[in-house]
């Protein structure tokens, strides 16, 4: 038996003390209704049949529920208790297993594009569920476990999902064939282990273009749309490379049909709940992870619907889920409703993480309590308390995702979407319309957009024929197409022609513009209370309502409230206001009630980071986290605001109350003004809350506002704004560090092109180019002489005097430092950790590798690196964290590069590699502690060597080199901790993909400029017992130095060169480093790449490639043995359960 709510047009069971009545509901409205009745589904096991019963059982106090179905072959029941006196929701004691003591949670290792921190935020509800209930938990990373029979070997059973069941959902030709058993289409398709069967099935299908889709990967790796042969053989053999099982699928294309997917539950009972329903705007052939996607699902008949369901209750039983959650996808095509199933993942998904938070329903937590036993009307709703998780959620609001991309930051790569997953990041919003979540989620994207039009966008510029192209090829940008089609004029059946988005999301959007119009043609004294509610409604942000009434947003705020016009905060809880939230999880609407309720508690607002990013990623997030974890356990109530959904700080209870909200000056604005309180932290979201916090503070000081509290005014804690602004604005901080007598590189500010010209050649080439105000590195060159430079004023950037350019001297060959200290304001400050990173000055820090503590640097350098960041940490009135960077040249001076007063990607690494939490110790600081109070009075260098890695996302980037710079591109990082460096090194290399070789050839190419490092790295690699290849420069070299050495032809120098070789397997490991000149730009990016298609580990710095050779000769000496992070600190009281 399956028991599930169901939304719309179903039996309602109202529970009540004596009889049970039964309703029918036919709102075809339901999600926006607010009913007093259970409306459920029981589900037999037969697929389809669909029968109500209900009894009530007495007793003095409680009354258990009692649901069963039967069936020709079996009864199933399920239990749960209700309190009579408070009407919560008591469990049956059954069904926990007593087996199990400890169990082992599969973690997923270093961020990457299509699988982020989503997967990351499940692996931690996993952890709180089984702590709850009393296991032993421990997270790792692993792969093949149990066919490569570890765990037969240690008699561990796999919990959840099964191996049978994912190998039939991830093996694309058992996956179609279990479909077949059980009557649900699939598109024509077949499956290939090799390029000769690819092009087999591609002639019996008989059109292009055609999908390939890789067995066993996530986000799409390696897959994507043919649209011809050359394409089609290209895409294949790199899914065929990126598969674990070397299988890809080969379908037809259903494009233009719309996509949606369910998240389902299934218990060990044989309960089967649908979660929430998911909409794509963007048609088939975009990556779900890269498509706009709605919930609920917004253009589904209650018949379509009702097909899905049935079809995704038949497939988690077909593919033999036992218990855990499973995301189904389906196409429907919009002509005649034809339902094909395209995919099954029988896990938590990237999606699961957005319906938990969209529908306030804790998926992982869930799913983990099932694996070890539970049943769903045994577990409890966290929300209400009052309902068990059988009972399906149901919502009255409409919630948004939209991703967020980087091409900026691969040049050569075209921003076109395709079934290949390419967003680094997700905002979500939420709404009591489509219209209103939609314009939020587009204003919390943080891309310059304050919502959806409203803007002069360059799109308005474009003629009919660019227009057409962009309504026809999905790109992150082809929303603002589509506002400007509208607005030229472009009628809504045309749009459709073009996108086969569907009408009613057009429609809807026609209708903002209608708005914009509307206002368009108003000042805003003319405005009325009515207009303000009617437009605001509709999601438009006060900044949208000052570009179309030609006002500023500050007059715009003024009147709003001046009318009364103001935000009522609505709570998510998972059952349409059914029963009250007993968790403060909320959203901001313009009706007229709020549920919001705040306290009069000491109590402190922590400002997110927003969407992901390249530069600003889980870090922050974690940050975030501790913030709230420290403040709770010192006895502030905590408010988290963001707008994320893949993490953890937007769990409903990482925090005593949540707002998912943007994250602008508007919406942190209402949320000052509704909870006043006491302090609010803007140092731990990266530069999101940086870029508000002097908005902020110049309101704070206009209105005097008095915290709820009543213990004094609302303010910003930590750090100043004003010293903030004073270590980003170049010309302010150039003052303060002449001021302490420290050394910076010789460098100037540029406000014209002729400006960044004349600085240049003052300093000297090379230079080091950046826009002002910039996170990760974006836009950051080094530039080698006039013409590059003018080049890059050119295409990379706008120069004048609102965005200065900074023109730094790169100082070539030095060594680059990461300091992390910590301050409080009493004057105290300690050095969190001294990183050395392993690639040289000019490779961003977030992409280089890292060691703590550091392994070359003289003790006089590192002295006078905890002076210099003492004195410019008591100068800016740091309190709270504090990152700076350093540089050491070959001759042993030192220069700071840069200084930010707050916390840095790095915290959390440096947390974890000496063993104590920085982020809670900054918010303790923060709240008025002192470093002493706190014990933390000492640099700690610890015992063993931690090393940090980046992660970088190249493979998904056609045509963008893979060279490191200062522009940062790496989406994660992992760690290897160890008691010795090279062994440090190996684990991070392994974890972060790199299959480093210990036999073989290594191919060694290195620019003029790095060549007197030739024989050191060809030496390390020859005693290890590598054979060595290069082209002719390299060779003749190491012949001189008496090194043996095989020659191989450069790409334009005839057959067999380098890139046969590498073709042929004969690579195994590849080390080059760039000249810059034009042949490398052709021969060198085309190895690189090459060197990425057949994923040979390839090293472009010289210091990456010593340790490299250092890291092999520690593999085959020792090899590399486990340890727990715990274990590292076993004689560190109590820090291990706070890292």
């Amino acid at each position: 038996m399956g028991f599930c709510m169901k939304p719309c047009d179903s039996f309602c069971a109202k529970f009540t003390n004596s009889s049970l009545p039964f309703s029918i509901s036919r709102s075809k409205n339901h999600y926006l209704t607010k009913s007093t009745s259970f409306p459920f589904y029981l589900y037999s096991k037969k697929t389809g049949t669909k029968k109500n019963v209900c009894a009530l059982n007495h007793t003095l106090r409680r009354r258990p529920v009692v649901c069963s179905v039967k069936s020709d072959s079996k009864v199933d029941s399920i239990h749960g208790e209700f309190d009579s006196v408070d009407g919560s929701f008591i469990g049956s004691s059954k069904g926990k297993r007593t087996d199990l003591k400890k169990i082992l949670i599969l973690g997923a290792g270093p961020i990457v594009i299509g699988q982020a921190c989503e997967f990351d935020y499940s692996g931690t509800q996993a952890c709180k569920a089984l702590k709850e209930e009393g296991y032993e938990t421990a997270l790792n990373l692993a792969v093949a476990l149990a066919e490569s029979g570890a765990l037969e070997k240690y008699g561990i059973e796999l919990i959840g999902a099964k191996l049978e069941a994912i190998k039939k959902a991830e093996d694309r030709d058992l996956f179609k064939q279990a479909m077949k058993n059980i009557g649900v289409k699939t598109p024509p398709s077949g499956i290939a282990n090799t390029l000769e069967e690819c092009f087999q099935i591609a002639d019996w299908i008989g059109e292009y273009p055609l999908i390939i889709r890789p067995a066993f990967t996530l986000g799409g790796s390696g897959g994507g749309i043919a649209y011809n042969k050359e394409e089609f053989e290209t895409i294949c053999k790199s899914g065929l490379a990126a598969s674990l099982t070397s299988q890809v699928l080969v379908e037809k294309s259903l494009l233009g049909w719309k996509e949606y997917e369910l998240e389902v539950m299934r218990d060990l009972a044989d309960n089967v709940v649908i979660i929430c329903s998911i909409e794509n705007i963007d048609p088939m052939g975009v990556h779900t992870g890269d498509s706009i996607t709605v919930a609920p699902a917004q253009t589904l008949t209650d018949k379509e619907y009702q097909r899905l369901r049935d079809y995704s209750i038949a497939i988690i039983r077909e593919i033999g889920v036992e218990c855990g959650g499973s995301n189904v996808q389906f196409a429907v095509n919009p002509v005649d409703g034809e339902v094909m199933v395209i995919e099954m993942n029988p896990r938590v998904s990237r999606s699961s993480a957005l319906a938990s938070k969209a529908t306030g329903f804790p998926i992982a937590k869930m799913a983990a309590k099932l694996s070890v036993g539970y049943t769903l009307d045994q577990i409890p709703n966290d929300i209400t308390k009052k309902t068990p998780a059988s009972f399906e959620p149901s919502i009255d609001y409409v919630v948004t995702k939209i991703p967020r991309f980087a091409f900026e930051k691969f040049p050569g790569s075209q921003s076109i979407l395709t079934t290949q997953m390419k967003s680094v990041g997700e905002a979500m919003a939420l709404g009591r319309t489509f219209q209103e979540s939609f314009q939020k989620a587009v204003r919390s994207l943080e891309c310059g957009f304050s919502g959806w039009g409203c803007a002069q966008i360059k799109e308005l510029d474009w003629d009919w024929e660019q227009i057409k192209y962009g309504l026809r090829v999905p790109s992150p940008d082809r929303i603002h197409v589509l506002y400007a089609a509208m607005r030229k004029g472009m009628k809504v059946d045309e749009i459709y022609e073009l996108s086969y988005i569907d009408k009613w999301f057009l429609t809807q959007l026609k209708e903002l513009i209608d708005v914009e119009q509307f206002l368009s043609v108003r000042t805003l004294s003319q405005l009325t209370r009515d207009d303000f509610y009617e437009v605001k409604k509709r999601g438009f942000s006060d900044k949208q309502i000052a570009f179309a009434t030609k006002s500023s947003e500050k007059e715009v705020r003024s009147t709003r409230l001046s009318l009364g016009v103001a935000p009522a905060y609505k709570r998510v809880d998972t059952c349409a206001a059914e029963f009250d939230a007993d968790t403060p999880y909320m959203y901001s609407s313009y009706d007229y009630e709020c549920e919001s309720i705040p306290t009069q508690k000491k109590k402190v607002l922590i400002l997110g980071g927003g969407p992901n990013r390249i530069g600003q990623g889980i870090e922050f997030d974690y940050c975030c986290c501790h913030t709230s974890f420290a403040l709770q356990e010192a006895g502030y109530e905590t408010i988290m605001m963001n707008s994320n959904p893949e993490t953890v700080s937007t769990d409903y209870d990482t925090s005593d109350r949540l707002y998912f909200e943007p994250l602008t000056v508007e919406d942190v604005l209402n949320i000052i003004d509704l909870e006043r309180p006491d302090g609010i932290i803007v140092q731990f979201g990266g530069q999101t809350p940086l870029k508000l916090a002097l908005p902020i503070q110049q309101y704070l000081d206009e209105q005097k506002l008095v915290t709820a509290s009543g213990l004094g005014h609302v303010r910003i804690w930590g750090t100043s704004p004003d010293s903030i602004d004073a270590a980003e604005d170049r010309e302010r901080f150039n003052a303060i560090i002449k001021e302490l007598e420290i050394k910076q590189p010789k460098g100037g500010i540029a406000k014209s092109d002729t400006d960044a010209l004349t600085i240049a050649n003052d300093i000297g080439y090379p230079v080091v180019v950046r826009p002002s105000y910039v996170l990760g590195g974006r836009a950051m060159e080094i530039v080698y002489s006039d013409d590059k430079l003018v080049t890059y004023l050119e295409t990379a950037v706008q120069v004048d005097p609102e965005r200065p350019v900074l023109i730094d001297r790169y100082l070539s060959d030095a060594i680059e430092i990461d300091v992390d200290a910590l301050a409080d304001s009493y004057g105290n400050v300690v050095m969190g950790g001294i990183m050395e990173h392993i690639e040289q000055a000019g490779v961003h820090s977030g992409d280089s590798a890292c060691s703590l503590p550091t392994k070359t640097v003289p003790s006089s350098c590192l002295d006078k690196i905890r002076t210099w960041t003492t004195k410019l940490a008591k100068r800016l009135n740091v309190c709270g964290l504090m990152n700076c960077q350093y540089a050491i040249t070959p001759s042993g001076d030192l220069y700071l590069l840069e200084a930010n007063p707050r916390a840095s990607r790095t915290v959390p690494f440096v947390s974890k590699a000496i063993g104590h939490p920085l982020a809670k110790y900054a918010s303790l600081v923060m709240s008025g502690k002192s470093l002493y109070d706190l014990e933390f009075t000492k640099e700690v260098i610890p015992r063993h060597v931690s090393v940090k890695e980046a992660v970088l996302p190249f493979e998904k980037f056609q045509g963008c080199d893979v060279l490191l710079g200062p522009e940062m591109r790496s989406t994660g990082e992992v760690m290897g901790i160890d008691y010795e460096f090279p062994v440090a090194f190996a684990k991070a290399q392994i974890a972060a993909g790199q299959k480093l070789p210990v036999s073989g050839t290594v191919f060694l190419s290195l620019s003029d400029m790095t060549k007197q490092h030739l024989a050191t790295i060809a030496r390390a690699f020859i005693s290890l017992g590598f054979r060595i290849v290069s082209t002719s420069g390299t060779a003749q070299m190491l012949e001189l130095e008496g090194l043996p050495v095989e020659r191989v032809l450069k790409m334009h120098e005839g057959r067999p060169h380098a890139g046969d070789i590498i073709t042929n397997g004969q690579i195994q490991l590849m080390v080059i480093t760039s000249s810059g000149d034009g042949i490398d730009q052709i021969d060198g990016r085309q190895l690189r790449r090459m060197a990425l298609a057949f994923k040979i580990p390839i090293i472009t710095t010289v210091a990456g490639a010593l340790a490299t050779a250092d890291a092999i000769r520690s593999m085959k000496q020792s090899g590399v043995k486990m340890m727990a992070l715990q274990d590292f600190f076993s004689t560190v009281k109590s820090v291990s359960s706070t890292v």
